[in-house]
């Protein structure tokens, strides 16, 4: 086998990882509340330049920043939720978007404003791996174990905890669980809070392998979206398991073509599926 082949490959498995965290974030939030943050991905940012700022100028030990970063996105979710997202929520599915999507806009310009358009680097460089011919990033192998391991927490706490049922079954009938005592609006307000956690501990691992900048969110918004539509939106499972597809098909892709040329070809694959099955490949 082309040992830069496989190299691809195991890329697209690692990169698969950090996908599926932020597909996880945003299906969560889908399936509870039913509505699409577009801005979700800026959330991202917000947590990127937070651990920048905390490790690169201030001098924050980096797991410190992380956990600084990781708990102000999650506040962020909670403020988002509270003010743009509940006043919007028995309003028209295209007046929630253009809320979300004017925040999008809206952070974008306030990240220009405040920090200017340069590319900022926290200076942390991990050597690679090296499997006999093969280097492995070192920070993707990171970011893929941690992104497991948040997957499997955020897996357990739905299943364990009571909490996490109460979030399950709002997802599953809202009036039903309304009529049986059940604060609806308080599980929204969780929901965005464990929603925003998983935003920051993406921005976390994101900022170990790239630059910061206002516009980063551009880079992962739009694959982030048609994961969560293959997999069906608000499934989360299906959602983690078109993560590592689409991951597959950009590294594969960029090996044999060129990395422009394989996003071409997933957003080639999200259209054909769209007509051949609209509801999402993992959808039941």
């Amino acid at each position: 086998m082309d040992i830069f082949l496989l190299e691809a490959v195991l890329d697209g498995l690692l990169l698969g990882g950090v996908l599926a965290l932020l597909a996880l974030g945003l299906n969560l939030i889908f399936g509870v509340i039913d509505v699409v943050w577009i801005c979700y991905v800026e959330l991202v940012m917000c947590g990127m330049y937070t651990v920048y700022w905390l490790y690169a100028y201030f001098g924050v030990p980096f797991p410190l920043a992380c956990l600084a970063a990781i708990v102000v996105v999650a506040v962020l979710g909670l403020a988002v939720h509270r003010l743009i997202i509940e006043p919007v929520l028995s309003f028209a599915p295209i007046n929630q978007l253009l809320a979300t999507g004017g925040l999008l806009f809206f952070l974008q310009s306030f990240a220009t404003l405040l920090f200017g358009t340069d590319f900022r680097n926290v200076g942390i460089h991990l050597a690679p791996i090296e499997l006999g011919e093969i280097d492995v990033s070192k920070a993707r192998l990171l970011a893929f174990a941690v992104a497991l391991i948040g997957a499997g927490g955020l897996y357990l706490f739905l299943k364990r905890t009571y909490l996490g049922t109460a979030i399950r079954a709002i997802a599953e009938d809202r009036e039903v669980m309304g009529l049986m005592g059940v604060s609806p609006r308080r599980i929204y307000f969780i929901t965005s809070g464990i929603g925003g956690g998983l935003a920051g501990l993406a921005a976390c691992l994101l900022v170990l392998q790239y630059d910061v900048h206002p516009f980063i969110g551009s880079s992962f918004g739009p694959i982030t979206f048609m994961i969560c539509v293959l997999g069906g939106l608000g499934n989360m499972i299906g959602g983690f398991a078109a993560a590592f597809i689409m991951s597959q098909i950009i590294a594969v892709g960029g090996y044999y073509f060129s990395i422009e040329f394989s996003y071409v070809l997933a957003f080639l694959l999200f259209i054909v599926m769209i007509f051949v099955r609209p509801q999402g490949i993992f959808s039941r």
